[in-house]
């Protein structure tokens, strides 16, 4: 463990300041304040070496642990029976999402992963799902620094921009509910469209799109699941030789799940559940300060403009998807 010390705790260094700057700014977030003060100070830190072993810990493994406390912060009784009405509009965005994102990738000649991260993320819930789905493909720094990045930016958009779109549209309250939870990507955004809304009306559609933000997040389970079975496959195709599941089953999502579980049949209460929730949001800007030290950025600038537009054009068509299948179900 000793060798971890140097990296964890210039990692933490920087978490400090960017979770209160992310609760100062929360259309932001603290993972993204976290990627680019640790992108700043990059070029000043002297002696990687010593570093490095703490550094790769923590975007590996603490990112891991992030995931399993997330599940603390899911009661599947709760999500289940009043996200039930979102389901079919969630399946729709995610289904979109994917498509959209197997399409440009071939179009756009983009690197696989890098293709998968920002589908997963712009499908589910942006720095969670990325953080869920990133061990399992063996995503590098970059890769995740870029795909964290791209979801940002459509994330501040559409905490933006999506009160005043919901108005002009006339939606309801309980339609803009849906609307952001199913069509804003990180947790964050949805709380800061969502709290918008409910300060220019006097509405309380906040808890309502948390929960269908929340039956999103399960998707992370049957998504990385399914890519872990995948790789497998082709891993096994592709050398010939027997490619062990074992190796990349992403157990952590197992426990995630068990977290969840937990949560929902002992009934823990707030107390206990709220600060494991804090820490898993804490253990997340960690990681993501991890990943900032190691970007590089020139390299990050010159390749993001096709990431960019995958970005963009998932949002859109989720956007799209959301108020078309609203209209349909009549929830409108």
């Amino acid at each position: 463990m000793k060798k971890y010390t140097a990296g964890l705790l210039i990692c933490l260094a920087i978490s400090v300041p960017a979770w209160f700057l992310g609760r100062l700014f929360p259309v932001v977030g603290g993972p993204v304040c976290a990627i680019l003060i640790g992108m700043a100070i990059a070029p000043f830190i002297k002696g990687k070496e010593r570093f490095r072993p703490g550094i790769a810990f923590t975007s590996k493994k603490i990112l891991q642990y992030a995931v399993v406390l997330l599940g603390f912060g899911m009661n599947l009784s709760v999500v289940l029976e009043k996200g039930r009405q979102s389901l079919p509009i969630i399946l729709a965005t995610i289904t979109t999402s994917i498509l959209i994102a197997v399409l440009l990738y071939r179009l756009l000649k983009l690197p696989t992963k890098s293709a998968i991260l920002i589908g997963v993320g712009s499908s589910i819930c942006g720095g969670s799902a990325i953080a869920a789905t990133a061990p399992v493909i063996e995503a590098d720094d970059e890769e995740i620094a870029q795909s964290i990045s791209v979801i940002f930016l459509f994330n501040i958009a559409a905490a933006l921009l999506f009160p005043a779109l919901g108005a002009a549209l006339g939606l309801s309250n309980e339609g803009f509910g849906l609307f952001a939870g199913t069509a804003i990507n990180d947790t964050s955004s949805v709380t800061a469209a969502a709290a918008a809304w409910d300060g220019l009306y006097g509405s309380n559609t906040l808890e309502a799109a948390a929960i269908v933000k929340l039956t999103r997040t399960l998707a992370i389970i049957p998504i990385t699941l399914f890519l872990a079975l995948y790789r497998t496959k082709k891993e096994q195709s592709g050398s010939g030789n027997t490619f062990q599941l074992v190796k990349i089953f992403p157990f952590f999502v197992l426990f995630f799940l068990l977290a969840s579980v937990l949560t929902t049949v002992f009934h823990l209460p707030a107390t206990v559940t709220g600060p494991l929730k804090d820490l898993s949001k804490f253990f997340i800007i960690m990681a993501m300060a991890a990943i900032g030290t190691n970007t590089n950025l020139v390299t990050l600038v010159k390749t993001g403009m096709k990431p960019i537009l995958l970005g963009l054009c998932c949002w859109i068509g989720i956007t799209l998807v959301s108020l078309s299948m609203q209209s349909f179900l009549g929830v409108w």
